[in-house]
């Protein structure tokens, strides 16, 4: 079997993470942020997805492109955006699931990765009040990207700059993974909320059905 070459040679028990945000931030239409010319006229809000690095860094040192998959309702669903910054920027009514693939490098020897997020709107919870004065919503998730026994190429890219190989910690970035739990629980409330709703909703249903027979009797 003839030698590897060292872009293809991997280095065993190494591991490296990356940190990424992604997700993305909305705003209503209105006299400050009026709907962009061409845009639908039932479209309520402007919205911008992204992938990007918590503290600004450039990720396209190993990402080469990231593919953003929109509701096929939209013109050109599948958008590739193939530099920095890696986003679209779009208007819309509704919210829907955005599939976010991830291509690294051709010559890193990494398989790609794809993160899911629901497009985020309307505000709840802790975000309404907020909200409702500055018209914006934000739904920003943190993760980290893990790289296991890179090769030698990647190894290179991922630790061009320093501390790269340390604990990622930022005490300035709002972009954590305690931030993404709280989201979370905020999503398991609304659902519960809502299913509380129909529940009662239901129960009233029936109510009013058996008083209709009685009446019809």
């Amino acid at each position: 079997m003839p030698p590897q070459n060292s872009a293809s040679r991997r280095i065993k028990n190494i591991s490296i993470s990356k940190p990424i945000i992604y997700g993305n931030v909305a705003e209503k239409i209105s006299e400050s942020n009026p709907l962009p010319e061409g845009a639908p006229a039932d479209h309520s809000h402007t919205w911008k997805v992204f992938v990007a690095d918590p503290l600004g860094n450039d990720l396209s040192s190993y990402i080469r492109k990231v593919v953003f998959k929109l509701h096929e309702t939209y013109n050109n669903p599948t958008r590739s955006i193939e530099e920095p910054p890696f986003e679209v920027t779009e208007t819309g009514w509704g919210e829907f699931e955005i599939a976010i693939k991830i291509y690294f490098n051709n010559d890193c020897g990494e398989k790609n990765i794809t993160l899911y997020h629901h497009l985020k709107l309307h505000p709840y919870g802790p975000q309404l009040e907020e909200s409702q004065r500055t018209g914006k919503v934000e739904s920003i998730l943190f993760d980290e990207i893990v790289f296991n026994e890179p090769t030698e190429r990647m190894f290179k890219l991922l630790t061009s700059k320093p501390g790269s190989l340390l604990p990622y910690k930022s005490e300035t970035s709002k972009f954590t993974k305690e931030a993404e739990r709280q989201e979370l629980d905020r999503i398991e409330k609304a659902f519960d909320e809502i299913k509380k709703q129909i529940d009662e909703k239901s129960v009233e249903f029936k109510e009013l059905e058996e008083q209709r027979q009685r009446l019809a009797t």
